[in-house]
């Protein structure tokens, strides 16, 4: 009769995370991509560390689900011209580097895709502050 447990923390942070989704606005979608990535990279970073093959696998599966699924399919590649083409090819990158990782149980190249993240997701930021004053 008591059902099955949850973990408290556990389930805020899912309503948390629906409801920062639900609320967006597009700008802010991306955002939260790039934090999602970023995170479950650094979850990869730790795994490698405590030998944790599992997490590890999962974590970098997440980041790569995100990267292709969310940040480059959200390219308008008509819109966004030769940026956007570029940022396509980036992503594919930051893809293909997260694979070899998985291989080669490097946390290098984890930090290497978490760098080139921030950084768009840094660009990302900035570009939202510039709007929000217009």
């Amino acid at each position: 009769m008591l059902g099955h447990q949850t973990n408290p923390i556990s389930a805020y942070t899912q309503v948390s995370t629906e409801t920062s989704v639900n609320s967006a606005d597009p700008h802010r979608l991306v955002l939260l991509l790039f934090e999602a990535a970023l995170s479950a990279i650094s979850i990869a970073q730790v795994a490698i560390e405590t030998n944790d093959t599992a997490t590890r696998g999962t974590a970098i599966s997440k980041a790569i689900d995100i990267i292709n699924n969310g940040l480059r399919a959200s390219l308008d590649l008509e819109a966004g011209g030769e940026l956007a083409a570029k940022l396509g090819l980036l992503y594919e990158y930051m893809c293909n580097r997260l694979l070899l990782a998985t291989l080669r149980n490097d946390k290098s190249i984890l930090n290497e895709v978490a760098e080139l993240l921030s950084e768009i997701h840094e660009a990302w930021v900035a570009i939202g502050s510039e709007n929000s004053f217009k």
